[in-house]
């Protein structure tokens, strides 16, 4: 993850936690408002393609608005063991850029005026702080209103 970083000239920090899978209790024992801290989630459609989506930790995703948007019959979370063979990260330490699978991103709208925001590091003992132009800039999210 940092050499991609590097490689990419991002601006970032890493922050070291307690392990942690869940974004909540990424965000308590972090001291970081809930809702700067992203989920990144691997879902699958039902064509099989895959896609990140990333929301605040504050917030749960609508799957039939993102089956909407990406215009499919269905969309799910994929597994734990699936989202880590998929992203090359654990749930709990999947960044928002640099996967090791390509995938569509689509980042949901509030997440734009928050400058910087926390993911996954990597691992489940860091979150790593990225500015959202940084983001969009790597990934060319489809950028919507997903939230439920």
């Amino acid at each position: 993850m940092e050499q991609y970083l590097k490689e990419k000239e991002i601006k970032y920090r890493f922050i070291e936690k307690p392990q942690t899978i869940h974004t909540h209790d990424a965000a308590r024992l972090s001291g970081l408002e809930l809702q700067r801290v992203t989920k990144n989630l691997v879902a699958r459609t039902d064509s099989r393609n895959y896609v990140l989506l990333i929301i605040p930790g504050d917030r749960r995703v609508n799957l039939g608005k993102v089956r909407s948007l990406l215009k499919v019959e269905n969309v799910s979370l994929a597994s734990f063991n699936e989202a880590e063979g998929i992203s090359g990260y654990p749930p709990g330490g999947t960044p928002s850029i640099g996967h090791k699978t390509k995938m569509t991103t689509v980042m949901d709208r509030s997440l734009l005026n928050l400058g910087k925001v926390y993911c996954g590091g990597g691992s489940r003992h860091r979150l790593l702080e990225l500015r959202v132009e940084d983001i969009i800039r790597l990934s060319k999210p489809i950028i919507a209103d997903i939230l439920d």
